[in-house]
């Protein structure tokens, strides 16, 4: 069968159903974040122990993005979305009906296995059903959705919390799943698929799921304990460490991995991997850290720190069909590059905010981003996939969204790490300053009434706030750079980027 021989009837109405139900699963990832405290509270456990909902469909979700190639040869690509959405929709609502928190996290974890194939077979599907020459536009509107979804998140996250109940934040998804389920199978239902009935790699998987599994862990309950000062974590640590070695050892050695290492051999997948990684890190790191400082440093709801930091959505949505649509006409190692460098730019104006900087200022430079992540997605991903062979896109979609997945679990306990360490030490270095005899220490103490308990305790909290805001420039002083970095790894990749039907060629 050529590429691209199927069309459904109407190609608007499979998209929307595509791109709907990977909006509902990239919602998910940042949902219920704003709403910890108040599901803890609710089922009588502490915010630490609430964190293993977050965590639970983490690990779950990065074990099940590698399998997608596999079960997509295995079941056919529209079956295995149209089950991954039904099953989504069912754990979804058992989510919302849990009454104990190990129920929760139970659920949590079925929900984010299932979620796994839902983003790189919408993409996938996507590229099946355009045309060669329209593709760009089909990653365009996914990329839409990868941008503005974590953005409405915690926004309807909070929103839900405050004026309903936190089970709210699950049951949206009930009828989101089901008007996506029966668009796509009344608009895919009849596309023919090739099934490939491959032995599974269990070697593979249960490396996979120990070497994944356990990483994800120490990620997310590193900085709760400490890192390498906990055994729990030295522990972890090790184990994932030794499995992820025999897992890539194991998959470049195995006839039908689970994990296709073998991809790598493609210039083009390599760098442009690297670059979405890297660059999607940044991206989390800078939605992560933003509002954290907006609310502890200066006060603001977690509703406006979701306000302040939502603009950057705003370029993205007029901008991203354009993108899709000139994009073939110009180097999208040009889009890339620029993408960067914007970014890079963004976060060099963020490390001159200072604690008294405005709503109307932080807004305006994240709208800005904005125009940086616009030109981001699409072409970085149109990158990695065009020296694939159709055969290969559903594995490197699953295996390229895993690795982007990862980096943003890495660039979650990196940031938060980072950003209190640095704290720690500005705090250190600005009280050396603050002493009786120091004019400026004593000046303030007489504008407070003279010195007393209360006065120092409010200096400490000055010291502190200030230690924060310069720890803040700091990280985006290094994300600056880190772009401006990016800008000259995508340059690595090597056009043609068209995707040609059945072509595996490239740059090895």
């Amino acid at each position: 069968m050529s590429d691209n021989a199927f069309r459904p009837a109407s190609l608007v109405l499979a998209t929307v159903g595509l791109s709907l139900a990977t909006f509902m699963q990239v919602l998910d990832t940042t949902i219920a974040n704003v709403a910890l405290t108040t599901i803890s509270g609710n089922l009588g456990v502490s915010s630490e122990q609430g964190t293993w909902v977050i965590t639970a469909f983490a690990v779950s979700n990065a074990i099940a993005l590698p399998l997608t190639g596999w079960m997509a040869r295995r079941f056919g690509e529209v079956k295995l979305f149209m089950a991954a959405v039904v099953l989504f929709v069912i754990t979804s609502f058992l989510c919302g009906i849990a009454t104990s928190m190990p129920e929760l996290v139970i659920f949590r974890a079925m929900q984010g296995f299932v979620a796994g194939p839902l983003y790189p077979m919408a993409q996938t599907l996507l590229l099946a059903i355009f045309p060669s020459a329209k593709r760009g536009m089909a990653l365009a509107l996914l990329a839409m959705v990868t941008v503005v979804a974590p953005i409405i998140g915690p926004i309807a996250g909070g929103w839900i919390t405050d004026n309903y109940s936190w089970p709210w934040i699950f049951f949206i998804n009930i009828p989101i799943g089901i008007f996506a389920t029966l668009v796509v199978w009344t608009q895919l239902g009849k596309k023919p698929e090739k099934l490939v009935s491959q032995p599974i790699d269990y070697i593979g998987l249960i490396l996979l799921v120990i070497g994944v599994g356990v990483l994800q862990v120490v990620l997310d309950k590193g900085n709760d304990l400490d890192w390498f000062e906990s055994n729990l974590i030295c522990l972890g640590a090790a184990i994932s460490a030794v499995a992820l070695t025999a897992l890539v050892i194991w998959e470049l050695t195995d006839k039908h991995p689970i994990v296709n290492l073998r991809l790598f051999r493609y210039r083009n997948f390599s760098f442009g991997t690297l670059a979405l990684v890297l660059g999607y890190s940044g991206f989390f790191g800078i939605n992560l850290l933003l509002p954290q400082w907006l609310q502890t440093q200066l006060g603001y709801t977690p509703v406006w720190a979701g306000l302040a930091a939502a603009p950057i959505g705003i370029l993205p949505v007029i901008l991203s069909p354009l993108v899709g649509k000139f994009a073939h006409k110009t180097d999208l190692r040009l889009l890339a590059g620029g993408s960067f460098l914007v970014i890079g730019a963004s976060c060099f104006m963020r490390a001159t905010f200072n604690n008294e900087v405005d709503y109307r200022h932080i807004a305006e430079v994240q709208t800005f981003m904005g125009l940086g992540v616009a030109l981001f997605f699409m072409p970085t991903t149109s990158i990695l996939l065009s020296s694939l062979k159709p055969s290969e896109l559903a594995d490197g979609g699953g295996l390229a969204t895993f690795l982007r997945v990862l980096g943003g679990s890495f660039a979650s306990s990196l940031t938060t790490w980072l950003w209190q360490r640095r704290a720690i030490h500005h705090h250190a270095q600005l009280t050396e300053d603050v002493t009786v005899y120091s004019p400026a220490t004593q000046h303030y103490l007489d504008a407070l009434g003279g010195p007393s308990q209360q006065a120092y305790a409010r200096l400490d909290k000055v010291v502190e706030s200030q230690a924060y805001m310069l720890s803040t420039v700091d990280y985006f002083t290094l994300l600056g750079w880190i772009f401006m970095g990016l800008f000259l790894i995508i340059w690595l990749a090597k056009p043609p980027f068209a995707a040609k039907p059945g072509a595996g060629g490239g740059d090895h």
